[in-house]
């Protein structure tokens, strides 16, 4: 099952690369300043997002658990629970793009040996992102994917229309994000 949900994220970043700019604006996206990668490790539930066809079979309890490697990458291990009832996994690698402190990743589900094509790696800059490392933001420059995350299962109401004020200065469009149900007990 993650194969194949590794196949079809590795076939989206090809599509991703090639289309035009998803929100036609001609404003940058712009990015935090900087990400201290070691606090920015750990476990992230998505709050909403903006629909894409890879998660399409996640119905809740999505996240994301971040990890160094060895060889300074990140291990992403991305899991939600499916509408049959299902866990559903994939484990790609996260790098970061630049300098060592740059918020802009670029992320892999695609197999190892794949790794050398540019077009299997995928943009996920951070946009935003509180002081204490608790909620983030994640894009691209063409506004085609957005994701809202935090360290909690649910997130404060006040926090969660800030952080969407803050994106649509952005020029994203807000009403397009979905709520993911995420459970509150284990």
């Amino acid at each position: 099952m993650s194969k194949i949900y590794s196949l079809l994220f590795s076939a989206c970043i090809l599509l991703f690369h090639f289309s035009a700019y998803g929100q036609g604006s001609d404003t940058p996206v712009k990015t935090i300043p900087s990400l201290d990668v070691q606090r920015y490790l750990g476990t992230w539930y998505e709050i909403a997002k903006y629909p894409n066809w890879f998660q399409r079979k996640c119905v809740s309890n999505t996240r994301a658990v971040y990890s160094a490697r060895a060889d300074s990458t990140l291990k992403v291990l991305n899991s939600c629970k499916t509408a049959e009832g299902d866990l559903s996994e994939a484990e790609g690698t996260a790098r970061q793009i630049g300098v060592k402190d740059s918020p802009r990743l670029e992320v892999r589900f695609a197999p190892e040996w794949l790794a050398f094509i540019p077009l299997v790696w995928g943009d996920y800059w951070v946009i935003d992102l509180d002081p204490q490392y608790q909620v983030a933001v994640v894009s691209d420059p063409r506004r085609e994917y957005l994701w809202i995350l935090s360290r909690t299962p649910q997130l404060d109401k006040k926090v969660y229309e800030d952080t969407l004020v803050r994106i649509q200065a952005q020029q994203f469009d807000v009403r397009k994000l979905e709520l993911t149900p995420q459970a509150t007990t284990k």
